[in-house]
């Protein structure tokens, strides 16, 4: 898909790779670009910068996200490619308190679920959409140090998977970003840690990555085109890859 008209809504556009999506779909001469984020104040910025339209929203909320869809619809036309790009990080494992797997499950999984539930539908009645979901290497692979966002980037993944596989035949295009370290707020003072072993990628390289996705309609966006290499080694020969995380794990002592 190309991106020139077309009105696009990125989430977690206030900074970070949200941010470089939206300013980079602009580049492209996108007709709308629609800059979504809980920092309202941001996303107006990243609006401003772009000229495009911000809206200020909590992704974890359901009612929220169905609002941002019919919002768009409305004032905007359409939606043509929705990136569901926002999302949270708890390191810790199983003892993590419920409160915080619940938020990040709805920050990280059911933010797509309700996105899809409320646009799909739409997409379908029109002949076709795209859907850009924002998961991690950590749902490809895992996150050593940190449970909560490795289960539910492997969630994330897992749906955007299942969206694929049943929408496609409606016009349904989906890709999902599977990147390792990305410098932003989320991975500031991780600068070091075990996900920016193949090195911290700017956010505008992503953004770079998403675009070639979407142009030729595939399903992963590999920023980390090692994470492809890891993937082969773990279906390949999975105790042997458990080996090599239990390894990682002592060298960085369960730190993200």
């Amino acid at each position: 898909m190309e991106l020139k008209d077309k009105i696009i809504v990125v989430t977690g556009a206030a900074g970070g790779i949200g941010k470089a999506m939206a300013i980079r779909f602009a580049a492209e001469g996108a007709k709308c670009v629609v800059c979504a984020d809980l920092n309202g104040a941001g996303a107006a910025a990243t609006a401003k910068e772009i000229g495009g339209v911000s809206f200020q929203l909590d992704v974890g909320k359901e009612d929220e996200i169905k609002a941002l869809i019919d919002t768009t619809e409305a004032e905007q036309g359409p939606i043509d490619l929705f990136c569901s790009n926002a999302g949270i990080l708890f390191g810790g494992g199983v003892e993590v308190e419920n409160d915080k797997w619940q938020t990040i499950w709805d920050v990280n999984v059911m933010s797509h679920v309700w996105a899809a539930r409320h646009l799909v539908p739409l997409m379908e009645k029109r002949g076709g959409g795209y859907l850009l979901n924002t998961a991690s290497a950590a749902g490809l692979l895992n996150q050593v140090g940190a449970a909560p966002y490795g289960v539910t980037k492997h969630a994330a993944v897992g749906l955007a998977e299942w969206l694929a596989m049943t929408h496609g035949d409606q016009g349904i295009k989906v890709s999902v970003l599977c990147p390792q370290a990305v410098r932003s707020d989320m991975t500031k003072g991780h600068e070091d840690g075990v996900a920016s072993l193949n090195g911290m990628l700017e956010p505008e390289v992503v953004a770079e990555a998403c675009v070639k996705t979407i142009r030729d309609e595939t399903f992963l966006v590999l920023p980390h085109p090692e994470v492809m290499d890891y993937m082969r080694n773990k279906t390949s020969n999975y105790d042997k890859w458990i080996g090599g995380m239990r390894k990682l794990n002592r060298i960085f002592g369960g730190a993200i």
